[in-house]
Formats: structure tokens, C-alpha cells, sequence
């Protein structure tokens, strides 16, 4: 890898973070689906406040809450710093944490501490090491596997789907050509599980059911409603070739807020689970606009095993309350635990939901 490829990549990692913190990138005018959903309100709960149990488990191991701090970033020297203040919040809480795409790690050995800090700071909670469709597209090596799962001693690792992202991204890589194919490989021959995620634009039960023929552990929604990459990488070729036009402006207002709610990937993709034998082990993360801890209630409600964030706790991170955030967050979720009568997560899967008119 050239040192120029290496450095484009570092910078747009950078890139990312800055504009993620800085930028208007969330969707217009498409939200997550949440909003369509109440719970039934249980007036004789019948339990304690202070005896709710979040602890739930996520692929056969124990979790303090059903929270993950989802995929943001590394490889960049800012990077180390970031991924350790994650890494210790998710510690503490007992959560699952994904570091961001390691390509670099892949390309250049330089920063590769940014993403092994993790494991340092978090010695006994799931972690997740992440690498993008192309990379995968392109066929990984046995030892690119070994760099990316030992890196971090990696409880699994997470494949994200990407194409908006890649569509918009200046340098973007857009042949996602055998991604599925590669991807099936993977799964044959890795020794821990594989979370296939979205990065924004949802995943639709279609795909889910040939994600899981294929081998795949766990489905991550990450559906829209929350930031969207196509915005992120917008601004970025806005910065670098000025308002050059790649698409007229009725398509582009719509493909900068491509995508499937969070909600309707959960729904359908509870339905698929359903309707399909075999399919019942599958886990589901729910991500894309997770802000609260009703969010998370209503995701296990709908069909995930847990829910993760990203921008939100990055912004939280940035303003120094990244531990005050995900405990409030914990305590929205024992609020609504308590007024729907449900002493514990798996009791909370189970509660009615009502559709708002």
C-alpha cells in the first residue's frame, strides 16, 4: 500500500469524526419508526424500581445492559485517545464495544495501537473488530484475519455494508461485486461469529435471509433515521471539488436520505425470523438513531437482542459525558421496564407494543 493510499486514509478518518461532531448529518424528514410505537402502560407493575435486572446476554455471554457501543473509529493518532475513553466507559457498564473500520490497520502498521487499546482498557467485555464490504469483496488473506482478531483478542468481528457511503465518498470504492460470495468464505472459516451491519441505510429482510444463508451470525440493522454517510461524505466532496455536481438536485435530496427506518428493518426482519425455520438463533442489533433509552426498550420489544450507538455517544464523548449519558439511558430503560411490569429484559421483550394512529 502506497504511503499516499495510506494517508488518505487517516485523513478521511479524521474527516469523519470532525464532521460527525461538527455537521448537520442527520436525515431530513426520515426518522427511525420509533415514534409509531407505545407501550401499553401496566398501572399495577407490581415490582420494585430499584430490583430491575438489565443484564441480558448477546451470542451465549453475559452483558451488564442491552447497549453496544457501536463501530466509530481508529487509525489515526486522536483515534488512541477516543477508543480509550469507549473502551472504559463500556467496561464499566459491562456493554459490548465495535472499534471503527481497521482497514488502515490492513494497509499500514503505523497506527494499529489506536485500535489494540481497546482491549487494554476493556479486558473482559465483548469486542468487536470491524472491516468494510470491499475489503471482503476483494478476498482476505489468513493473515489479514489473524491482524484484525488479534489486534484486539476480538470476540467476533463486524462486516459492514456500506454502498451509499462508498457512492458519495470522493475516493469512495463503489465494485460490490461478490461481497456475498466472499462473505459466505469468511464465515466457513473464521473462529468467532460474524455481525453483518448496515452503516445507515438499513438492511431489508431480503438481504438478512441471504446474509444468514450465508453464514452470518448476527444482522445489525442500522437503519436510517440517525446520521447519514451520504451527508458525511457529501460535505467532504463539497470541501475537496467545490460544489461541483455529481447528481441532479431532485435525486440528490433523495439519495442523501436513502434508506429504511430502523424500526421497519426490526419488524421485518422479526417476521423473517418467524416465518423461517432455522433462522430462530439469529441475533438483531438495532441501530440508526438510537438517542434514548426508550429507543432501546422499544428495540427489544421489536425483535433485537440489543442496541447500539454511535454518533450520539461520540457527541456525548466530545462534551465530556459520555458515563452521564449511558446511565441515563439505563435508567430510561428501567422507567419504561417499570411501567410496563417487566422485572427484567427478557420480560420486556414480551410487552405489548401499540401502534399509534
Amino acid at each position: 500500500m502506497s504511503d499516499n493510499a495510506t494517508k488518505s486514509t487517516i485523513e478521511r478518518k479524521q474527516n469523519h469524526v470532525e464532521i460527525c461532531l461538527r455537521d448537520d448529518v442527520a436525515f431530513n424528514g426520515i426518522t427511525t419508526g420509533f415514534e409509531r410505537f407505545a407501550f401499553e402502560h401496566n398501572a399495577l407493575p407490581e415490582l420494585s424500581f430499584a430490583d430491575i435486572d438489565l443484564s441480558a446476554t448477546f451470542l451465549g455471554k453475559a452483558i451488564g445492559a442491552p447497549l453496544m457501543i457501536s463501530s466509530m473509529t481508529g487509525g489515526y493518532s486522536e483515534a488512541y485517545t477516543l477508543n480509550q475513553r469507549f473502551a472504559e466507559a463500556a467496561e464499566q457498564f459491562g456493554i459490548p464495544l465495535g472499534v471503527g473500520s481497521m482497514r488502515q490497520a490492513l494497509e499500514n502498521s503505523s497506527y494499529r495501537e489506536s485500535f489494540a487499546v481497546v482491549r487494554k482498557f476493556a479486558p473482559t467485555i465483548q469486542i468487536f473488530a470491524n472491516i468494510g464490504a470491499p475489503e471482503v469483496a476483494g478476498g482476505l488473506t489468513e493473515n489479514d484475519i489473524n491482524v484484525l482478531l488479534e489486534l484486539l483478542r476480538a470476540d467476533g468481528l463486524i462486516v459492514h455494508l456500506n454502498a451509499a457511503q462508498e457512492l458519495f465518498q470522493p475516493e469512495g470504492n463503489t465494485d460490490f461485486r461478490h461481497v456475498l460470495e466472499q462473505i459466505a468464505i469468511l464465515t466457513a472459516k473464521i473462529p468467532v461469529p460474524v455481525i453483518v451491519k448496515e452503516v445507515g441505510c438499513g438492511i431489508s429482510a431480503s438481504v438478512a435471509r441471504r446474509l444468514i444463508e450465508a453464514g452470518v451470525d448476527v444482522i445489525d440493522v442500522a437503519g436510517s433515521g440517525g446520521s447519514s454517510w451520504q451527508k458525511v461524505e457529501e460535505i467532504r466532496y463539497t470541501r475537496q471539488f467545490g460544489q461541483e455536481k455529481r447528481f441532479s438536485q431532485p435525486a440528490l435530496d433523495e439519495l442523501l436520505n436513502w434508506g429504511i427506518p430502523t424500526a421497519q428493518c426490526l419488524l421485518d426482519i422479526s417476521r423473517l425470523k418467524r416465518e423461517s425455520p432455522g433462522f430462530n438463533d439469529i441475533e438483531s442489533i438495532a441501530s440508526g438513531g438510537i438517542q434514548c433509552g426508550t429507543d432501546i426498550a422499544k428495540s427489544l420489544a421489536l425483535g433485537a437482542q440489543l442496541a447500539a450507538s454511535a454518533r450520539c455517544l461520540l457527541k456525548a464523548l466530545h462534551e465530556g459525558t459520555l458515563e452521564e449519558t449511558i446511565a441515563s439511558w439505563l435508567n430510561d430503560l428501567r422507567a419504561v421496564m417499570f411501567l410496563t411490569g417487566a422485572a427484567n429484559i427478557a420480560e420486556l421483550r414480551n410487552k405489548t407494543l401499540i401502534t399509534k394512529q
